[in-house]
């Protein structure tokens, strides 16, 4: 029996993609507090490049800026936005949903508590200690709803249901904590409203390796998606385990997830946004969505990131503000739409 879904990336909604990723990460190096020449920044940027040796012009402070400041910042924009989409993308085609989302399992809540906890228990500000704890979080808490799950049952519903279950606990714990530490809400409020304002080379570097893991994954079972969405008996009479499958793709998701809470706190709609415009513009096969969501959810957040510290400049807005502002409303067109499609 062949392959049901044939489906294959086309050249132009991919060459689309990657034109929107690099026009948002070259904005976000142009755009800030600081001006710095548009034509320095460009040269700058391919001096850096392997055989490249060009004058950009530009002082030590203004490089400084450039490649201490912003540049970890757009990457990291971008490296949080693919992650969440792709992860995004992931579980809605192991759930079958395009409602689910990266946080479904408990990922956002178990890294709350963890990034909580470490703040209220560090007098000092814990630059790199917070992700750690909130990617220690975010696996535990996927971890501790997937145990659940199974333990009461098998299917997508009992799963969701216990990461519902471990969600709840889980933030009830983290009110515990604020309010045993209310001095303490601005600091956990800020991490919790999302933002990639303090990334540096070294967060970057930290997370790096699990979202390449996590990443690379993912992206190796759009074909495997593909086939699950016709059925499990018919996944099982092309010899596929529907059951691996699931697993393998929900602990990679689920990775993705806890590097990119880790890092940037918990930013929402992202993973919801972004798989369902590119199913809608490009086609429903998985080996179109992730690939396409993980270069439009990079672009996506990295355009969000520059419209947080532009509108009130010198002052940012939490990311995770803009993303609700669009993602609100787009969320609610997609319950609409949804529920034309089903007929109720």
């Amino acid at each position: 029996m062949t392959d049901p879904v044939p489906a294959r990336l086309r050249p132009v909604p991919l060459g689309v993609a990657v034109v929107l990723l690099l026009g948002t990460l070259t904005a976000g190096l142009l755009v800030g507090a600081a001006e710095l020449p548009a034509d320095g920044v460009l040269r700058a940027v391919l001096d850096r490049l392997p055989f490249v040796a060009v004058d950009s012009g530009l002082s030590v402070v203004e490089q400084n800026v450039l490649f201490e400041l912003r540049l970890p910042r757009v990457l990291m924009a971008a490296l949080v936005g693919g992650l969440l989409a792709l992860a995004g993308a992931g579980y809605q085609g192991v759930f079958r949903n395009p409602l689910a989302d990266p946080y479904l399992l408990g990922a956002a809540a178990g890294a709350g508590v963890g990034a909580t906890l470490v703040i209220v228990v560090t007098p000092a500000d814990p630059v790199y200690s917070v992700p750690v704890a909130a990617f220690a979080g975010a696996v535990g808490g996927v971890f501790l709803a997937y145990a659940l799950g199974s333990m009461a049952g098998s299917g997508a519903a009992t799963l969701v249901l216990a990461g519902v279950a471990v969600s709840s606990f889980l933030a009830a714990v983290q009110t515990f904590l604020q309010q045993a530490r209310a001095q303490e809400l601005q600091r956990i409020y800020s991490w919790i409203l999302g933002g990639v304002g303090t990334a540096d080379w070294r967060q970057l570097a930290m997370v790096a390796p699990y979202a390449l893991v996590s990443g690379v994954v993912l992206l190796l079972h759009g074909r495997l998606l593909d086939v699950l969405g016709v059925g499990d008996e018919e996944a099982s009479s092309l010899g596929l385990s529907a059951s691996r499958v699931r697993l393998v793709v929900l602990i990679a998701a689920s990775l993705a997830t806890a590097c990119a809470v880790a890092v940037s706190g918990l930013i929402g709609f992202v993973g919801i946004v972004v798989p369902h415009v590119v199913r809608r513009l490009a086609g429903g096969s998985y080996r179109i969505v992730l690939p396409l969501s993980l270069l439009g959810g990079a672009a996506f957040l990295g355009l969000a990131d520059l419209v947080a510290r532009s509108v009130v400049a010198p002052g940012e807005l939490p990311l995770g503000v803009v993303t609700a502002f669009v993602g609100g409303p787009f969320f609610v067109v997609v319950l609409r739409a949804t529920r034309r499609e089903v007929g109720t």
